[in-house]
């Protein structure tokens, strides 16, 4: 059974079956962190993430937020947004809340997400600057969407 919350006219939902590709490839190859995305390489990361959908009256998908995890320790929330046309409505607050309450994301032990400009949104649900940057690491490679993907 799908893991769903109402706000308003919308519809969150974490429902595979309603997730839109190509509104997503829309929305992300124009976004600052995934500029110039191809569609092949959003298809397989939404392929192989629990996605939380946000879908107007209409059945629209208008949001998204895609979480990676292994549903026991750790999850990573990332393409997260709303539609401009669809924000001021509540719905960001909306979709952290369907994540939060989210059946297989309980008790996990670390959660991981990478902002520029929502730290307010995500600390209203307990997220806060990394405790020891120190020891956090990234292995970056920002020219990975200009070459062909390897073959699976």
């Amino acid at each position: 059974m799908p893991h769903e919350l109402r706000q308003g006219d919308y519809l969150i939902s974490d429902d595979p079956a309603r997730i839109d590709v190509d509104a997503i490839h829309a929305f992300l190859a124009q976004s600052y962190w995934a500029k110039d995305i191809p569609r092949e390489v959003v298809a397989r990361s939404v392929a192989n993430s629990l996605c939380l959908g946000i879908y107007a009256a209409d059945g629209a998908q208008v949001g998204l937020v895609r979480v990676i995890s292994d549903y026991t320790t750790f999850a990573y929330l990332c393409d997260v947004y709303v539609l401009e046309a669809h924000r001021g409505l509540g719905l960001s607050k909306a979709t952290m809340r369907a994540y939060a309450t989210h059946p297989r994301l309980q008790n996990l032990r670390r959660q991981h997400l990478v902002t520029q400009d929502a730290h307010g949104l995500y600390a209203q649900f307990g997220f806060m600057p990394v405790a020891q940057p120190e020891r956090h690491m990234e292995k970056r490679d920002p020219e990975a969407y200009r070459r062909p993907a390897p073959p699976r």
